[in-house]
C-alpha cells in the first residue's frame, strides 16, 4: 500500500515536472504558477491525496453509492408522460434548468450538473440561488457560477475535437471528467465514480427541431419561438440562448458510456417514454419501480 502511495506521488511530481517545461512560453510567471498549482492539485486527488476543501469533497463522492442505483433525469418533452413523484426517493441526477420542473415533480434531484455556457451565463442567477441540490459545474464556469456550500468544482475537460476514440471516459472524477457533446455525458461519469451498479435514463428523447425563425449563427442558435424540444415551452424559449445539440457527437459519447459500463458489469438503460434514443437498451419506466 505504502509503496503504490510513493508511486503515484512520484507520478504526480513527474507530471508536475512535465507541466512546467511545456508551458507556452506567452504564459508570463503568474500564470505559470495558476497553471501548474491548477493540474497538480487535480493530480493528487485523482491518487487519492487532496489537499483543498473542493477536492476532499470532490474524492468523498468517489464509490460513495457503491452498488446502489440511480435515475438522470434528461429534459425532454417526455418527462410530461410519467410520473416523476416516483422517483422522490431515489438517487437522482438533473441537468441544466430541471429545477424549474419542481411544481409537476414535487423534489429537487439528488445532485444537478451543468456544463453548458449559454445555461450557466443566461441562468446564472437562478444557479446561485438554487440551494436544494448538491451542484456540480467545471472550473471553467466559475466566472458566472458561484462556489457555495452545495456547489463542487470538477476539473473537465473541454476538448470537443473529433479526436480519435472521442470522447474519452473518466472513471475518476477527482482526477478529471471529459466533455461528450451533452451534459448527461459528465452525469454518466459521475455516476461511475460514484459506484452506481444501476443507471436509468428518463426524458431522453433524443430529437430536436430548430424552430423557423430563430437566429442561426454557427453552432449558436437565439430562439425567437416557444422552445418544442424540452419539458416546458420556455425552456428555450424567446429570447433563451442553446447550442446544436450535434445529436451524432452526444451518440458516440452514448456508445462510449454504455461500453464502460458494460465492461465492469453495470447497468445502463433507457426508461424514457417514447423519443428516439436506442444506443441503450430499453426499459419500462414503471417495471422498475
Amino acid at each position: 500500500m505504502i509503496k503504490a502511495k510513493f508511486k503515484n506521488i512520484s507520478f504526480a511530481i513527474v507530471n508536475f515536472i512535465i507541466d512546467y517545461y511545456t508551458i507556452p512560453e506567452k504564459l508570463n510567471f503568474k500564470s505559470l504558477l495558476k497553471r501548474i498549482k491548477f493540474t497538480t492539485r487535480y493530480r493528487l486527488a485523482g491518487i487519492g491525496l487532496p489537499i483543498t476543501k473542493n477536492d476532499i469533497k470532490l474524492s468523498q463522492l468517489n464509490n460513495k453509492h457503491k452498488g446502489e442505483r440511480c435515475f438522470i433525469i434528461g429534459n425532454g418533452p417526455s418527462l410530461n408522460n410519467i410520473d416523476l413523484t416516483l422517483l422522490k426517493n431515489e438517487v437522482t441526477f438533473g441537468m441544466n434548468a430541471i429545477y424549474t420542473n419542481f411544481e409537476k415533480m414535487g423534489f429537487y434531484p439528488t445532485y444537478h450538473v451543468v456544463e453548458d455556457t449559454f445555461v450557466a451565463e443566461d441562468r446564472a442567477n437562478e444557479i446561485n440561488n438554487y440551494k436544494s441540490s448538491t451542484k456540480l459545474f467545471g472550473n471553467y464556469l466559475n466566472y458566472c457560477l458561484k462556489k457555495d456550500e452545495k456547489s463542487i468544482l470538477m476539473n473537465v475537460n473541454m476538448d470537443y475535437r473529433t479526436y480519435k476514440n472521442f470522447p474519452k471516459f473518466s472513471r475518476n472524477i477527482s482526477r478529471n471528467i471529459w466533455v461528450g457533446g451533452t451534459v448527461s455525458y459528465l452525469c454518466m461519469q459521475i455516476a461511475y465514480s460514484m459506484g452506481f451498479k444501476e443507471v436509468y435514463l428518463v426524458g431522453f428523447d433524443h430529437n430536436y427541431i430548430v424552430p423557423e425563425g430563430s437566429t442561426v449563427t454557427g453552432n449558436d442558435i437565439l430562439s425567437t419561438t416557444d422552445d418544442p424540444n424540452h419539458f416546458n415551452k420556455d425552456y428555450f424559449g424567446k429570447g433563451k440562448r442553446w447550442h446544436d445539440p450535434m445529436l451524432h457527437r452526444m451518440e458516440q459519447a452514448y456508445y462510449k458510456a454504455r461500453e464502460f459500463y458494460e465492461k465492469d458489469d453495470r447497468i445502463i438503460k433507457n426508461a424514457t417514454a417514447g423519443g428516439k434514443l436506442e444506443i441503450f437498451e430499453r426499459i419500462k419506466y414503471e417495471n422498475i419501480l
